[in-house]
């Protein structure tokens, strides 16, 4: 007897899923968010808390300015890695692009502290603090910048290149009006899987700024922990929700289509 399961029923699983993982602690979230603590009322004095302390609007702008620090590291980094791999006649070019991913298969605790005993041994641990922490999420988030950017640029078609230069285009030419526009795609999603993540890794700020650099995510954890204040750390995730949001919109406009068409079509 052979079962048979229509599309409906293949996404109950994943709907179930989402339903108990993720719109039901985010709905606690929004309550928490929204409620006084002390009278369980309605109310904004929660993100009115959070926006009028100095303390917490530094954190969020220097978690941005190690997020954005740290992505455009590891774009300048990732790209040249990417396209000499995805453009290079290696026969064992999957060989070198696994050992960039490799680290990712051992702990990342263990990867942080190991890098920590390093800056120590060479006399920088106890010096720069924001060095080290935008060195720890670079070296953390460097594979999820390397990987959207060579599956796009090595399944970029190469007539387009030969075209470019059939054309009278030089090497600089066809990177910026060729190569750099149909690897879009793959530069936001690096840009998406590496700026989101550093704002909230306390983990590495912590263990390589030795708590002289605080994020926005230790703030949220010191509020669930600590402070055992629910409510301001719900209202800060919802803040920090809110640029997810406001980022997605920015990068959620590029298509792989869209951005094909532009490069085929610039000449």
């Amino acid at each position: 007897m052979t079962l048979r399961f229509s599309r409906k029923q293949l996404i109950i699983p994943y709907s179930l899923f989402m339903v108990l993982f993720v719109v039901i602690p985010l709905l606690f979230i929004v309550y928490y968010a929204f409620t006084d603590g002390s009278t369980g009322g309605f109310t904004f004095g929660n993100f009115l808390k959070f926006f009028s302390n100095s303390t917490s609007l530094s954190t969020l702008i220097i978690s941005i300015g190690i997020a954005i620090l740290t992505t455009v590291v590891c774009l300048l980094i990732a790209y040249p890695i990417a396209y000499i791999l995805a453009r290079s006649n290696f026969k064992k070019k999957n060989v070198l692009l696994m050992l960039f991913v490799l680290p990712m298969w051992i702990n990342f605790v263990l990867r942080i502290n190991a890098l920590r005993e390093f800056l120590d041994l060479i006399g920088l641990l106890n010096k720069a603090h924001l060095f080290n922490t935008v060195l720890g999420m670079v070296y953390d988030f460097l594979p999820f910048m390397i990987l959207p950017l060579y599956t796009t640029l090595i399944k970029m078609d190469k007539s387009l290149i030969e075209a470019s230069a059939d054309l009278g285009g030089n090497a600089f030419t066809t990177f910026t009006k060729v190569t750099l526009p149909l690897s879009l795609p793959g530069i936001v999603s690096g840009i998406t899987m590496v700026f989101m993540p550093t704002m909230t890794n306390y983990v590495i700020s912590d263990t390589l700024g030795l708590g002289h650099i605080t994020i926005i995510g230790k703030l949220i954890e010191d509020c669930f922990g600590s402070r055992n204040d629910w409510y301001l750390g719900s209202a800060i995730a919802l803040v920090l929700l809110f640029i997810i949001f406001i980022s997605m919109l920015f990068t959620g406009g590029f298509k792989d289509e869209e951005n094909g068409a532009r490069g085929a079509g610039i000449w």
